[in-house]
């Protein structure tokens, strides 16, 4: 009889996790609170308490060939960075052609997750679930994929005199476009991607537009080399084995230079104390534009509120504040779950490779999406649904608590080590995801490659490292990830070709310094993205 498993939640990653209990003869049942698919990504007019929300005009950061699910291409006319809307579409594609759908109980939240009481011997748990109609229903599983998303619950800051502002205090959850704030003096708190997003759009339509920022940070484009996609041209084998074998002050000198050529982060007031690969980076191609525009300008730290007026830490005031907007992020909170999992002494570095709890006598439950990579989340979830649901099968096993605990140590001490202000929950994008395709087999052996595909292994290597990589091998293995490898720069180009411009002809010596020049670019790429 098949292992039954609660997946909470129907995201992407809930419907990943879907497909990996599938995959490994798993019988998963999912519960959505709400009655469609895309958790995140779907978009309502009106938030909705304990669920995450998404302002109107929200794009991806990451491209399509880069967060794209390992074993089902985007379709090629999809843009490189796409709406949410857009998104959404691809995962109703993605449910369809697996054939999701079935697995999934609508309008059913989970009120609690506990362990039975013979749990030491069996790792099983009881799920209670509630409908909306407001009936109750408690389910025994086998094992439980958490994959209800972290940005639920709103962190707003408590500022010195803040009851006396009489204006609008919101948070960036509750943000859906900038109409309210027409010909309004507002301030925008906290600069991560959200935060860059809802300043820049605000500040078209705003009186003026101020962001407060506690701690500078380093702002990239969504836009490489040649107008192809950043992270594309970033996320490669080559330049993070190159990156390994030079000095990391070298390193970051040399890239914060390339980014300040740009613009000067420091003359635009966003320079963090922190260098550039200690942190992910804040991706946003209008912020400096909106500075140098003097639409927006970039203040320290909020001191204090007298009325309307907002003392900043400079001392400098800015008086008849109309709103003020908080973009300070949210709190991981699963209140479904046993207190004892998520409020042990040591937070989240209790969590194997961020995915499981090591407190519990049985690996029988995974938490996914509790990390953050410095590339594309969705590709870590399915790497984690791909692990977790063969450790839930058997197939897998975890090392022994001193061993994991050891192992948590260690990425502690080299994470302080390099950056005493980093997160436990930031990781380096490939050596992250290539740890957890170590345990199921399905990280790519580059010296294979080279031996029996020599063309394959030029393209893993030096080419981005796109998730189809991750289907090459190993339990999973598809038949299209070669193909697809082959062809991912075709899916770029696609939704850019709507006006095809013909190459000039060249001349046999044209092609020839054509050919000295892209080795020669080569190698200054190689250097550009170190």
């Amino acid at each position: 009889m098949a292992r039954r498993v609660a997946v909470i939640g129907a995201g992407n990653a809930g419907l990943v996790c879907i497909k990996c209990c599938l995959d490994e003869g798993l019988e998963p049942v999912c519960f959505e609170s709400s009655d469609d698919i895309g958790g995140l990504w779907r978009f309502k007019e009106k938030p909705e308490a304990e669920r995450s929300s998404i302002y109107r005009s929200l794009m991806v950061n990451t491209s399509k060939e880069m967060m794209c699910f390992s074993d089902f291409p985007m379709p090629a006319h999809y843009p490189n960075y796409m709406s949410h809307s857009q998104l959404l579409q691809y995962f109703r594609l993605y449910a369809d052609h697996f054939d999701l759908l079935k697995h999934i109980h609508f309008q059913t939240t989970v009120r609690s997750v506990r362990q039975r009481h013979d749990f030491s011997q069996s790792g099983q748990w009881e799920v209670v679930t509630e409908s909306s109609d407001g009936y109750k229903e408690t389910h025994v599983f086998d094992a439980v994929s958490v994959c209800s998303g972290n940005f639920t619950h709103p962190v707003t800051p408590n500022f010195p005199g803040i009851d006396t502002f009489q204006g609008k205090c919101s948070h960036s959850w509750e943000y859906k476009d900038p109409d309210e704030f027409r010909g309004k003096r507002v301030v925008i708190v906290g600069i991560g991607n959200s935060g860059g997003d809802i300043a820049v759009e605000i500040s078209r339509v705003a009186e003026k537009t101020f962001l407060s920022i506690r701690e500078g940070v380093w702002v990239v484009g969504r836009m490489g080399s040649s107008g192809l996609p950043m992270d594309m041209m970033l996320l490669r084998r080559a330049a993070f084995m190159l990156a390994q074998l030079l000095p990391r002050a070298l390193l970051n000198w040399v890239l914060e230079r390339a980014y300040n050529q740009k613009y000067d982060h420091r003359l635009y007031g966003l320079q963090p104390s922190y260098r550039i690969l200690d942190r992910p980076l804040v991706i946003n191609d209008d912020l400096p534009v909106r500075i140098l525009q003097g639409a927006l300008q970039v203040k320290p730290n909020i001191q204090e509120f007298r009325g309307s007026t907002v003392v900043f830490d400079n001392g400098a005031i800015e008086e008849g504040v109309d709103a003020v907007v908080f973009c300070t992020g949210y709190k991981a909170t699963f209140p479904f779950l046993p207190p004892s999992i998520t409020n042990s002494s040591e937070g989240e570095l209790t969590f194997f490779k961020r995915v499981f709890p090591v407190s519990l006598e049985h690996p029988t439950l995974a938490i996914f999406g509790l990390v953050y990579p410095k590339g594309p989340l969705m590709p870590v979830e399915e790497m984690q649904a791909r692990w977790a649901t063969r450790v839930f099968a058997g197939l897998n096993h975890l090392p022994s608590l001193a061993t994991m605990c050891e192992i948590i140590k260690k990425e502690i001490k080299t994470k302080t080590a390099r950056n005493s202000k980093i997160t436990v929950l930031e990781e380096d994008y490939i050596p992250y995801i290539d740890s957890i395709a170590q345990e199921v087999c399905a990280r790519p052996s580059l010296l294979w490659l080279f031996l029996t595909d020599p063309g394959l292994g030029w393209k893993v290597m030096f080419g981005p490292t796109t998730p189809y990589q991750y289907r090459l091998c190993g339990p999973g293995r598809w038949e299209g990830a070669r193909q697809a490898i082959f062809t991912q720069w075709e899916r770029v180009v696609q939704p850019l070709n709507t006006h095809p411009i013909p190459e000039p002809k060249s001349s046999g010596l044209t092609r020839w310094l054509e050919n000295k020049l892209l080795c020669v670019n080569v190698g200054l790429f190689l250097l550009n993205i170190l």
